[in-house]
């Protein structure tokens, strides 16, 4: 079977609270694509990111965009603390500059890093319900 690939508006809304609890002010929402994938054979992939390299920017005469690809059948059998977690692992890989390129895992993105935003996120919605 093929990969398929479906719009996720439901993962959109998330990346959006996400981006704006904690701060992740370099990042365009509006150019943020997210997308649920079907027929992944991966077992051990949740989510990843993909970015547009600038020969694609340059050449089709568009900005950068970043797509995150949550992959159905690992993503979707998480918690919800679990997925907000693994949508901000993956915000965590988009560099400040916004141009299409990664940030890597080594010295940037670790545990206890996603552990402090997800809290952020969390008090910023228990100061908005309040």
């Amino acid at each position: 079977m093929n990969i398929q690939y479906e719009d996720a508006h439901d993962i959109e809304v998330m990346v959006d609270e996400i981006v704006k609890a904690v701060g992740f002010h370099h990042v365009v929402q509006e150019r943020v694509i997210c997308v649920r994938s079907r027929g992944s054979k991966s077992k051990r992939i949740i989510a990843r990111i993909h970015g547009l390299p600038k020969i694609w920017q340059e050449s089709l005469k568009i900005q950068p965009h970043y797509i995150i690809e949550v992959i159905s059948e690992n993503y979707d059998r998480l918690n919800i603390e679990e997925r907000e977690k693994t949508l901000i692992h993956e915000l965590l890989h988009i560099p400040k500059g916004f141009r299409g390129g990664f940030r890597y895992h080594k010295g940037w993105i670790n545990k206890r890093k996603i552990e402090s935003l997800h809290t952020s996120l969390l008090e910023k919605r228990e100061s908005k319900e309040s």
